[in-house]
């Protein structure tokens, strides 16, 4: 039989309650527990009210069974669950098994025969809820027991398992009112309790303290039957309806306190979100008040350019012919003319003008070019907000130390005050503060110029090779000689050729050839051109030989091979053209002076090193990226430890460059780019960088990095050349390299191919760069 689902307030089964007790929770945590546990649990406090109303509820499911003609059989405290506040009762089917005779399919048995056969979700949560709640009793063991203390005497004396009956149904009620009614301190009182009770022995505290309560125990447990009450007499039994006032009474209480506890907490949720909500108004508000600030210096600056020059627009064509000088307040620049211009004859200024007009792009090509400019920043509007909060923040930083924390007051030039956050307008000297806020401002716009000056990167040549079907043909690095008339390319073909710049980008051919080809015995990792000798090339090798190439001779002219495994990096001084540098895999880098035999100094290191490179200011000072995904920075008249270590990057350090004497920026397998100031530490250790720069992947293949003007060219291993500027994290222009399927001569997607170097020449807007399979193309900014 299956009680109704309203006799048993839901019917929740046993998962949902011992899910509870495996977490731990206590019943007025708010999860439901078994009766059982909830009866048990250390330090219960005894009340009457809760306890009447726990009782009327089991009693209650147990009429229902009555009147459908049913003997539950199971009216057990571990078939029940309890859920707080109000204690309500719920029966758990899944645990009784009940089938059509009432009885406890399997459960009761398994249970009576061997403790340890009882099922095993429900005795593991118990075991669980024990060791977590800390209980006294050791639940299993009372589990095992329960079936006893619950079997009337008709019931043990009939052998024949004739099964439950109404009365003996009638007899657990009473085993579970004086369970709810009386607590033990330790489980050896509780058996020597439930002993007693077989023979309606009851302990003298409960006499005392609970007269009425024991003596219908007393009554449900009569051990003649037919004496016990029915069902419908419990319930309407005086010690049941006495007391249902003060339930009442009890759970309205507890009803209105949950209320105000609801209330408390929906309270306590909207002031932490008014908090939160003032302090972002709070923050937009300063925000704000530095944007103004910020518009109020830009306006200030174009004011001041705008007395510089002259617009040249038809209607002030007629005026600079006339003479007249007036002041144009709506565009808020004035017009100024030189004295000695006003002599000039009317044919003289109308050919000033002409020429003006000529060397003036027009307003149409000016608008438009503002339009194209203007496009590109509303497309990266929410980067370029991201690098400009960045960047002043960064401002702040610097000057914090002359900052005041604390909001001081702007005064704009309407007198109105304005609260900013970090401002230095009160504190410092007017030159001072339009110093650094020029400075600020100067910085960003250049950065933003620069990011907004090249919409594009467009193929300018094409270099074709003979041998590109080749599988050989992974260019690991390109050049440019001192004058930038020639490049050289090397890479793992074993071959370093040197191709005239001009010839490749003017001359339209199938096939280009080098000037001069120089073949190697090993891979070749690395070339470097010397900056003072022309002819000059250093390479690095797949063995760890270190070579200097006399490239009008076609020969090695140095052979250096003191590394003992393969060195991917190797770099000429600027200042000092014969000081050579080389960073290998056997974690040395080697110091080579090139009228000197054998190197010159030795830093050895933990790690693989990948790349090396001299400060451009002194050949005294170089950086190393290494494998353990840090850069070191080492002082060559101290080569014992490093006097700057930058720490950030999260795997292995593939290149290492100088943006100038102080600032450094490398790149990593971490699919980044980080940009790093020497001077912001007086420390050893750098940890924080001025920016990182992401966009391209890279996780496993060196890429290629080049620098030139604040422009950072990299690589990325979806076969595209990116290239940020130093100002900004996201990528200013980016160039897909082509891939065309030999046989059907369309363009497919070849994941495995890769850029691997780049090279800018020079100073210019012209890149270098080649990828995985040997095709190089000059990409020029357009």
């Amino acid at each position: 039989m299956e009680p109704s689902r309203g006799a048993v307030g839901g019917g929740r089964r046993w998962g949902d309650a011992e899910a509870e007790v495996e977490e731990g929770r206590r019943p007025e945590e708010g999860g439901e527990v078994s009766l059982r546990e909830w009866l048990d649990r250390p330090g219960r406090a005894v009340e009457a009210a809760e306890c009447v109303h726990v009782f009327r509820q089991v009693a209650e499911a147990v009429a229902v069974a009555h009147a459908q003609g049913v003997a539950v059989g199971s009216a057990r405290p571990s078939c029940f669950v309890v859920s707080p506040p109000f204690a309500r009762v719920a029966f758990i089917e899944s645990a009784s098994g009940s089938d059509a005779s009432g009885s406890c399919s399997g459960s009761d048995a398994s249970e009576d025969a061997d403790p340890d056969a009882s099922p095993p979700r429900r005795r593991d949560g118990a075991a669980r809820g024990e060791e977590r709640t800390g209980k006294t009793f050791p639940l299993k063991s009372v589990l095992a027991m329960e079936l006893s203390w619950y079997t009337s005497p008709e019931e043990a004396e009939d052998s024949g398992g004739g099964g439950s009956t109404f009365s003996s149904d009638v007899y657990r009620l009473g085993v579970l009112l004086f369970e709810l009614f009386c607590t033990f301190e330790t489980l050896e009182d509780k058996m020597r309790a439930m002993a007693n009770l077989r023979h309606r022995v009851l302990p003298p505290q409960l006499l005392l303290r609970w007269p009425k309560e024991a003596s219908f125990c007393q009554l449900l447990m009569h051990p003649v039957p037919e004496t016990r009450p029915k069902m419908s007499e419990v319930l309407q039994s005086e010690f049941l309806n006495q007391s249902r006032n003060s339930l009442e009474e009890r759970e309205a209480a507890l009803r209105l306190r949950e209320e105000i506890e609801e209330q408390e907490l929906l309270l306590d949720f909207l002031q932490q979100l008014q908090k939160r909500k003032q302090d972002i108004a709070d923050n937009l508000q300063d925000t704000v008040a530095f944007l103004s600030s910020d518009i109020n210096e830009v306006l200030h600056q174009q004011s001041a350019l705008g007395g510089q020059f002259v617009n040249f627009s038809p209607d002030l064509d007629k005026e600079v012919c006339s003479g007249t000088v007036e002041d144009q307040s709506d565009c808020g620049s004035r017009k100024r003319f030189r004295p000695e211009l006003q002599g000039i004859d009317m044919e003289e200024q109308n050919h000033s003008v002409e020429e003006c007009s000529r060397t003036v792009p027009s307003s149409e090509l000016i608008q438009e070019s503002v339009l194209s400019k203007s496009s590109r920043l509303m497309k990266n509007f929410k980067k370029l907000e991201t690098a400009y909060f960045l960047t002043r923040s960064k401002l702040v930083k610097q000057v914090g130390n002359q900052i005041n924390s604390c909001h001081q007051v702007v005064k704009r030039a309407t007198g109105s005050a304005v609260g900013t956050e970090g401002s230095s307008i009160d504190n410092f000297p007017l030159e001072r503060q339009y110093g650094s806020r020029q400075c600020w401002v100067n910085s960003f716009l250049e950065g933003l110029c620069k990011y907004l000056s090249f919409s594009k990167l467009k193929v300018q040549a094409e270099l074709k090779q003979c041998d590109l079907l080749n599988s050989s043909n992974l260019v690991c690095s390109v050049g440019f000689d001192r004058d930038k008339e020639f490049f050289a390319t090397a890479g793992v073909n074993k071959k370093i050729k040197v191709f005239e710049y001009n010839m490749i980008v003017n001359e339209h051919r199938d096939i280009h050839y080098p000037v001069v080809e120089m073949s190697n015995r090993s891979k070749l990792s690395c070339i470097c051109w010397n900056s003072y000798m022309k002819s000059h090339i250093a390479s690095s090798d797949f063995e760890g030989i270190v070579q200097v190439w006399d490239v009008t001779r076609s020969q090695v002219f140095v052979d250096m091979r003191e590394h003992e495994r393969r060195v991917w990096s190797v770099d000429f001084s600027i200042v000092d053209p014969t000081k050579l540098v080389s960073g290998s895999d056997d974690g040395s880098v080697k110091l080579w002076d090139m009228n000197q035999a054998g190197s010159i100094g030795t830093i050895r290191t933990r790690a693989n090193v990948c790349s090396v490179q001299f400060q451009p200011d002194t050949a005294r000072s170089i950086a190393i990226g290494s494998a353990d995904h840090k850069i070191y920075c080492y002082d060559l008249r101290n080569i014992r430890a490093p006097y700057c270590t930058l720490v950030g990057h999260t795997k292995t350090v593939s290149y290492v460059k100088y943006l100038d004497a102080s600032t450094i920026v490398s790149a990593s397998t971490d699919n980044s780019l980080r940009l790093w100031d020497l001077s912001m530490s007086p420390g050893r250790i750098i940890d924080s960088p001025i920016q990182t720069f992401t966009g391209h992947t890279n996780t496993k293949n060196f890429v290629g990095l080049s620098i030139s003007d604040g422009y950072i060219a990299t690589g990325s291993e979806t076969n595209e050349v990116f290239v940020y500027h130093k100002e900004f994290p996201m990528p200013v222009l980016a160039y897909k390299f082509s891939v065309t399927d030999p046989i059907s001569g369309q363009e497919i997607d070849d994941p495995t191919q890769f850029i691997s170097c780049v090279c800018w020449r020079g100073q210019s807007t012209t890149l270098l760069s080649a990828n995985s399979s040997g095709n190089i193309k000059i990409l020029e900014m357009d």
